[in-house]
């Protein structure tokens, strides 16, 4: 029984797998054994952690960065008083100013024509030059005109003579009818005739004075004073009144000299309330920039009708132009002043601000605080504006450093020449309301 093989035994033809033995002669060294790959779920997981590291990383580079850019740097790195420019709000005179764009207008420009038909001999002026009225422009051949002139003083000696003896006869006749040696009529026919021969002198008389304002035209001269422009046809051509369409030169007057330039309609009541006034409104004229300065004048006259389609109306300033800076066709900004507010509150463009109350400025208070005001502007000269509304003389506003301001803040004053150049740079560089460097700090105001 016991030789019998268990249930669990191998059969007894099947192989047996025996270990080698490493100490048998000739038998090969153990090998490792290879170690099983890793399961997916380890590798997800690995994934997931080294990507939350990156995030990690991420975000605290961000919010290194976003509180080192948070930050306060520069004059603003404390957080006590911050310094401010200041100006004082003054009482003066301020100009209401209305602008308009125009162009610069002759008062004349004459194309020199000739009048009569000939060669053109000789021209008496410089392109460019200037010339006043009356000067010798130009010269047409004057010789046909002064020979049919001699013919037709020849025809009336002739018709003189005619005349003449005409009357003569008369005369005779006049005596041989009150002595009945005549007839009527003989003495009738002699009167016809005598009034045919007057008529023929007048005639002849007319031919002359023909001839000679035909010598008048052969020498032309200038009809008004100022400069002429480029010579349109050269010495040597024939020329007709009918053959030159752009003349022999053109005349251009420039002292004085007018702007024709444009108003808003809703302007214009200003204007005429001071024109019936009798007031003489002085208009300036400055560049295309409207920066410099060219000519001081004085208004003129009004056109007669608004332009419908553009709601302005056009006016005409003088000017002398006495150096000759404004030029025809010109393009120029006119400011026109139509009144003149008195002892108003003035201060500087760059104390205005702009923001959800609506104009303000910020007020320096005793106690060196600040707060915002709110103003109603006057007129505007380009670096004051007019307050009509909201300050007292006297006040400090600020003018530099008010882009870090709130309600109550408390600052210091700037001395007042590096808050003046601040200022200027503000209001060079900046629109009204918009930050300026700031001057250095100084001591706190007393």
């Amino acid at each position: 029984m016991d030789d019998q093989p268990g249930p669990l035994a191998p059969p007894p033809d099947a192989p047996v797998d025996r270990k080698p033995d490493p100490t048998a002669p000739g038998a090969r060294p153990p090998q490792p054994a290879e170690e099983p790959p890793l399961a997916p779920a380890r590798h997800r997981g690995l994934w997931a952690l080294l990507a939350l590291v990156v995030t990690a990383g991420v975000v605290a580079l961000v919010v290194t960065h976003i509180k080192h850019q948070a930050a306060p740097q520069g004059r603003f790195t404390s957080t006590g008083p911050m310094p401010v420019g200041v100006a004082t709000v003054t009482q003066g005179n301020m100009p209401v100013v209305l602008s308009g764009l125009g162009t610069v207008t002759p008062l004349a420009v004459v194309t020199v024509q000739t009048q009569i038909a000939g060669q053109l001999m000789s021209v008496g002026f410089q392109e460019g030059q200037i010339v006043r009225k009356g000067d010798f422009l130009a010269q047409i051949d004057p010789r046909p005109y002064q020979v049919a002139l001699e013919v037709d003083q020849a025809q009336l000696a002739k018709d003189q003579a005619a005349l003449k003896g005409a009357e003569t006869d008369l005369k005779r006749y006049e005596t041989l009818v009150k002595q009945n040696s005549i007839a009527t009529q003989t003495r009738d026919d002699q009167i016809y005739t005598v009034h045919q021969d007057r008529a023929q002198v007048m005639l002849d008389q007319s031919q002359i004075d023909t001839q000679k304002l035909n010598l008048v035209y052969c020498h032309i001269t200038s009809p008004v004073t100022g400069r002429v422009g480029l010579r349109q046809v050269d010495p040597g051509n024939y020329v007709t009144p009918t053959s030159l369409t752009s003349g022999i030169v053109v005349v251009t007057q420039l002292q004085p000299i007018s702007v024709i330039f444009t108003l808003p309609e809703d302007n214009l009541p200003q204007v005429l309330q001071q024109l019936h006034a009798g007031a003489e409104l002085q208009a300036v004229a400055y560049d295309r920039s409207g920066v410099q300065k060219i000519d001081t004048g004085e208004l003129a006259t009004i056109d007669n009708q608004i332009d419908t389609s553009t709601g302005t109306i056009k006016l005409r300033a003088l000017f002398s132009n006495a150096a000759l800076n404004l030029f025809p066709n010109q393009f120029v900004n006119i400011q026109l002043t139509v009144n003149t507010l008195k002892n108003t509150n003035i201060v500087p463009d760059a104390a205005i601000q702009r923001g959800a109350p609506g104009t303000f400025v910020y007020v320096v208070k005793p106690d060196s605080t600040v707060t915002a005001q709110t103003v109603t502007l006057g007129p505007d000269n380009g670096t004051e504006v007019a307050v009509t509304k909201g300050l007292t003389p006297g006040e400090r506003v600020v003018v530099d450093g008010a882009d870090r301001l709130k309600e109550g803040a408390k600052v210091t004053v700037a001395e007042p020449a590096a808050a003046a150049a601040a200022s200027a740079k503000k209001r060079g560089g900046k629109r009204p309301g918009a930050a300026a460097p700031a001057s250095a700090p100084a001591a706190p105001a007393s």
